[in-house]
């Protein structure tokens, strides 16, 4: 078991759950209650909110920040500056701390560099978010998703590499096929 490591100019307030391994870097601001797994790691002037939870291996890259409603699985990539809601209708003179939409980001997802999720939506498993895309509908698994408002443009494989027309993996060699609209493996 490694302690996890906090950058003296970070801020996690307690109570907090950091799993072992995980790397906290400069100018990160952790909420009372949040939930962080193991080997993961926060980069430069990441927020959390108190109750959002990351999984294990969840790589966060600068300037992104995980608001109250927000759930982030396994193995997940969110690239720099990717942006979360959480209220669907914000308003400054107008309190919606009880209206926060749950935000899921399934096991192996990646969400690119300015990508916006609105709040109350769902990234599938294995999905892959483009940079500077603008999700406001669910994703399914393995889809690629690009564009405003982000649309499918093809499928990913878990490995990370884009699929190609036969639905074979160029780099791992996996096999998948479409069945009723959503990829699984063969």
């Amino acid at each position: 078991m490694t302690k996890p490591f906090i950058h003296e100019t970070a801020v996690v307030d307690e109570p907090s759950e950091i799993g072992d391994g995980t790397k906290i870097w400069h100018f990160c601001h952790l909420m009372p209650g949040c939930r962080i797994g193991a080997g993961c790691s926060l980069g430069q002037n990441v927020f959390v909110g108190a109750a959002a939870v990351l999984g294990d291996n969840v790589k966060v890259q600068n300037n992104v920040s995980i608001y109250d409603g927000v759930i982030v699985e396994d193995d997940c990539f969110l690239g720099p500056s990717m942006v979360f809601t959480n209220v669907s209708t914000p308003r400054s003179s107008v309190s919606r701390k009880d209206a926060y939409e749950r935000t899921l980001v399934r096991r192996g997802a990646s969400i690119g560099a300015n990508a916006t999720i609105v709040c109350g939506n769902e990234i599938g498993e294995n999905a892959f978010v483009a940079a500077g895309s603008v999700v406001t509908k669910d994703v399914d698994p393995h889809a690629l998703v690009m564009g405003n408002p982000a649309r499918r443009r093809g499928w990913m494989c878990e490995c990370g590499a884009r699929l190609a027309g036969d639905l074979d993996c160029p780099e791992c060699g996996r096999g998948y096929r479409l069945d009723k609209g959503m990829l699984r493996e063969k």
